[in-house]
């Protein structure tokens, strides 16, 4: 019967591949084979070299990983926008399950009590509809049986977009951005940030270092890619 319903579903509403437009089969749930096989993989090493150019110097964040390298004008980017812009949120939904899968062991290695969603300026939710970050950690939560709250963290300032700033200007940007809402919710508590994108790692830092100062145990960092500067 769900198949039947699927087959139906998809001849008069067929799904296409936010990268390349062609009609998805039943069993590709967010891109095409072809276009999936293509997003670049984070090898260990790369988030080795990457923890330590991001974290390491400011010791909140005591690990992260990225199963995918984000590249400009590739798959990755094309799904992220669909996400981000184009109200898709089923795509950030699906885009979290599969890094959830992809990501398991390593969470429960951290033995992690929580997921924290990256929280955006209550502006940009408006104009967006939702929060990305934690569209997509809704899907690495039922991945992972990792609970996930949004209301951890609270953005208490609007910021510039980073996108064309440099390191030193994404942390006076991002500076005394965020605030913990419940203390009580983090104390002696194994954080997990989610992000869908970690650039340079200035965002997810500040937002750990709350974390840290209000009572978390420890603080690691999750994102579906890391941007290979």
């Amino acid at each position: 019967m769900k198949k039947a319903l699927a087959n139906f579903v998809d001849f008069f509403l067929p799904r296409l591949c936010p990268a390349c437009n062609c009609t998805l089969n039943q069993t590709e749930s967010l891109v095409c084979s072809a276009c999936f096989n293509s997003i670049k993989i984070a090898g260990d090493e790369l988030i080795k070299k990457e923890y330590e150019r991001k974290f390491s110097a400011d010791n909140y964040v005591k690990d992260f990983i990225s199963p995918f390298v984000f590249e400009k004008e590739k798959v990755l980017q094309f799904i992220l926008h669909r996400l981000k812009y184009d109200n898709d949120y089923h795509v950030g939904k699906a885009l979290g399950e599969i890094t959830g899968q992809i990501i398991f062991k390593k969470l429960q290695s951290w033995q992690c009590h929580l997921l924290v969603p990256i929280p955006l300026f209550h502006s940009r939710i408006s104009e967006r509809g939702y929060n990305q970050s934690f569209v997509i950690a809704r899907g690495i939560s039922k991945s992972s049986g990792i609970p996930v709250k949004k209301n951890i963290i609270k953005r208490k300032r609007f910021t510039n977009t980073q996108t064309n700033l440099s390191l030193h200007e994404r942390k006076l940007n991002i500076s005394d951005a965020f605030n913990v809402v419940s203390p009580k919710d983090i104390i002696q508590k194994r954080i997990a940030i989610v992000d869908d994108v970690i650039t340079t790692g200035a965002t997810v830092s500040e937002c750990a270092k709350v974390l840290i100062d209000q009572g978390a145990l420890e603080v690691f960092a999750v994102s579906v890619a890391i941007a290979d500067l």
